[in-house]
């Protein structure tokens, strides 16, 4: 009961990342864009075989295995060490942010052999690559935990 935050703030990742996606999926088309923002943020819908900024994506679909191990170990390891007490309050909040985002992408992998995106900011001519709920939410987790590395006193039993 102790740990059920946390869990259910990584259900809450896993649930708005799929439900934006399937918005996003059911009323637009494939590279789409809709403008929200004028001159800087616009909804569209692309595809993202590989991981951060396409990394990897070329590789002929064993990208889709190699993340969804890497989701599932690194997510693994962050369940552990919450459960061991090896984080503070705000790691805890931060690994369970990186889980259900990790878990987000990891079933657009299962379900579209790559992940879905549709946030699209931009200046001018200068455009961050399009991400997603999930992918917030594991950036925000992970800047968490650095923020935490800074902050937490090393436990005694280390």
């Amino acid at each position: 009961m102790k740990y059920l935050p946390y869990w259910l703030t990584a259900f809450v990742a896993i649930f708005l990342d799929q439900l934006s996606k399937y918005l996003i999926l059911i009323n637009f088309e494939d590279h789409e864009r809709r403008n929200i923002i004028p001159n800087f943020f616009d909804l569209t819908l692309v595809y993202n075989p590989g991981a951060a900024f396409s990394f990897l994506a070329d590789m002929g679909g064993a990208q889709k295995y190699i993340f969804t191990v890497l989701a599932f170990v690194i997510s693994g390891w962050l369940a552990r060490s919450i459960v061991k007490g090896e984080f503070g309050r705000l790691g805890n909040w931060a690994a369970a942010m990186i889980i259900g985002g990790a878990f987000g992408n990891v079933i657009d992998r299962f379900i579209h052999g790559k992940v879905v995106d549709f946030l699209l900011f931009y200046w001018q001519n200068w455009y961050y690559p399009a991400f997603n709920i999930a992918d917030s939410f594991i950036c925000v987790g992970a800047a968490l935990l650095i923020i935490e590395s800074f902050t937490q006193k090393t436990p005694k039993n280390t």
